[in-house]
């Protein structure tokens, strides 16, 4: 856009020095005018005891792709924030950046968390199926609102897992894999936990709590660290149960839709061998690596933990250069809609 404006402008000014009419003056200065702001608005579909709800991002005038952003981990909401210390607004800037590139988005709530707290009477009360569930639930009427003949779905880190459970359905026109997890999540914590020099004095406590959830079995937390709590309560253990039990390779195997996989090496929770991973089981998928992304997909130029961490906080920085142009080339590739 930048470039056509540009452009138009030179024209016009070609134009007013052969002594153009004030017509053609004034079409030169609405042809050079910005385009309109994307409209947001609220949306919401039906869950199992109120609704879901989310926000719609349409670029004005826009009849391009669609895509439902799938949160990741924990208490994640529409905009990437989690209580838990995560300000980044990773989702936002991500709906934001696509909108100007003439992408329509819906970024959500889970249900029982924030938004769509009303939905379910516990938010901790969940299995992947349940969001699968809640994913039919969205594309329908994303479906219904938009137009679109299929939504795209773009799941982050733990929303990856949940696109790829709900990659069959026919409203389905492809996946967009972001940070996403290419091994079982139980392997991957594990590697997390080893990784972790301060949880060294844990991981006899860690690993064979991960070794009974992927076994389909509740942990006894009595006696266990309070630090270990958060990641292996007993609110959470279905779920964890639930998570663990699904293999990404196996998912993805075969799928014969689009996908695109796209993997920060900056990233500190999921390794550039998970995109490599997911790649293997499905060799017609398009694998983008960029050098400098971390997991909320900004931009980091070392190898600083610290710095790395300092960006979850800072929704003022903009998004890494690569994100959102890999994702939109990768939609007008495939364009569907």
């Amino acid at each position: 856009m930048k470039d056509q404006i540009i452009a138009v402008a030179a024209s016009c000014a070609v134009a007013v020095a052969a002594s153009c009419a004030l017509a053609v003056a004034a079409s030169c200065a609405v042809a050079a005018r910005a385009p309109a702001a994307p409209v947001e608005s609220p949306i919401e579909a039906a869950g199992p005891v109120g609704p879901l709800r989310g926000t719609l991002l349409t670029p004005d005038g826009a009849r391009g792709p669609v895509i439902l952003i799938i949160p990741g981990s924990g208490p994640t909401d529409r905009d990437g924030n989690s209580p838990a210390g995560i300000l980044a607004a990773s989702y936002r800037l991500l709906a934001q950046g696509l909108a100007a590139h003439g992408v329509t988005s819906v970024r959500i709530d889970k249900r029982g968390m924030f938004g769509s707290t009303a939905a379910v009477a516990d938010g901790n009360a969940v299995t992947i199926p349940d969001y699968v569930a809640d994913v039919q639930a969205w594309t329908r009427v994303i479906r219904q609102r938009t137009k679109a003949s299929c939504i795209w779905l773009l799941g982050h880190s733990e929303g990856g897992l949940v696109a790829m459970a709900a990659a069959k359905s026919p409203d389905v026109c492809g996946l967009l894999l972001v940070a996403a997890p290419g091994r079982p999540m139980g392997e991957i914590l594990r590697e997390q936990l080893k990784a972790n020099a301060a949880a060294g004095p844990l991981l006899s406590q860690a690993l064979p709590a991960i070794d009974a959830l992927e076994a389909g079995k509740r942990v006894d937390t009595a006696g266990m660290n309070p630090a270990l709590l958060r990641l292996f309560g007993p609110e959470v253990q279905g779920f964890l149960i639930s998570a663990f039990s699904y293999d990404p390779r196996q998912l993805l195997a075969g799928y014969g839709k689009p996908v695109l996989i796209l993997q920060g090496q900056r990233d500190l929770q999921v390794s550039e061998a998970d995109a490599q991973a997911l790649e293997l089981a499905d060799p017609a998928a398009t694998l983008v690596l960029l050098p400098d992304a971390n997991h909320v997909l900004k931009s980091v130029a070392s190898d600083d933990k610290g710095a790395n961490f300092a960006t979850y906080r800072d929704s003022s920085l903009p998004l890494a250069a690569g994100v959102v142009p890999s994702i939109s080339d990768f939609l007008t590739s495939h364009a569907k809609h």
